[in-house]
C-alpha cells in the first residue's frame, strides 16, 4: 500500500472544508435590499390607501373625517347657528349690511370647512354648497366677500398637499380652524332634520353629501 505524504492529506484536508462564499454575502445583500422595496412599497400603498378611501358621503350611519369632492378631501369642523348679535358672531358676518335685520323666521347658519389637495397635483376647491332639508328644501349659500371677511370661504387652487384655509391666515387660527361658507335658513329646518350638505365638484356627476349637526 503506497501512503500520501501527510502534508499532502492534511492540505486535501484543508480543501474539503467549505470556505465562506462572496457570493453568499452578495446574496444576503440582495435579499436586504428586496425586503427594503417591499415594506417601502408597502408603506407607500398604506399612504396611497389613506388617499383614495375617502367616501363620498357621510351620514349618522357613515360618519367619517373626510369626504372626497372632485380631486379634493373636504372636513366639516364645525356646523352650528350663528348669533348676528354676538360679538364672535358678528365677525363672521362681515360684510353683510343687513345681517342683524335677518326675519324672524329665518337665521344664519355657519358651515365651516377645511381642505386638502391629496391628488398630487393642482387642484382648485369648489365654492359650489347647497343645504337640503328633509322636506327636500333646498338652500344656497349665501356670497361673502373675502376682501372683507378674512374667515370667508373661497374657491382657491391648491399645491399638492395643500390646504383650505391656508396656514397662517385668519381664519386657519379661528376658533373653528375653517373656512365659513354661510346660509340663510327658515327656522323650520329644526323641525325638518336632518341637514345634508351638498359639495359640488367639477368631474362628478353628482354631489358629495355629509349629513349636518345641529
Amino acid at each position: 500500500m503506497v501512503r500520501l505524504p501527510r502534508a499532502v492529506t492534511l492540505s486535501s484536508s484543508r480543501q474539503a472544508r467549505p470556505r465562506p462564499a462572496r457570493v453568499s454575502l452578495h446574496l444576503r445583500r440582495i435579499a436586504w435590499l428586496v425586503a427594503a422595496a417591499v415594506l417601502s412599497l408597502a408603506v407607500s400603498a398604506c399612504g396611497l390607501g389613506g388617499r383614495i378611501n375617502h367616501p363620498h358621503a357621510a351620514d349618522l350611519n357613515n360618519p367619517v373625517l373626510y369626504v372626497w369632492a372632485g380631486p379634493v378631501t373636504y372636513q366639516v369642523q364645525v356646523t352650528r347657528q350663528l348669533n348676528p348679535f354676538s360679538t364672535e358672531d358678528a365677525q363672521y358676518l362681515a360684510g353683510i349690511p343687513t345681517a342683524q335685520s335677518i326675519p324672524a323666521n329665518q337665521l344664519w347658519f355657519g358651515v365651516f370647512l377645511w381642505a386638502k389637495n391629496q391628488s398630487g397635483h393642482m387642484a382648485t376647491t369648489t365654492d359650489h354648497f347647497t343645504i337640503t332639508d328633509s322636506s327636500g328644501t333646498v338652500y344656497h349659500s349665501w356670497p361673502l366677500n373675502p376682501q372683507v371677511n378674512p374667515f370667508a370661504w373661497n374657491s382657491e387652487q391648491l399645491q399638492p398637499d395643500g390646504t383650505e384655509p391656508a396656514p397662517d391666515t385668519t381664519a386657519s387660527y379661528g376658533p373653528t380652524q375653517g373656512g365659513l361658507v354661510l346660509f340663510k335658513l327658515n327656522d323650520s329646518i329644526y323641525a325638518n332634520r336632518p341637514l345634508t350638505l351638498n359639495i359640488y365638484a367639477s368631474g362628478q356627476s353628482k354631489p358629495t353629501t355629509v349629513s349636518l349637526d345641529l
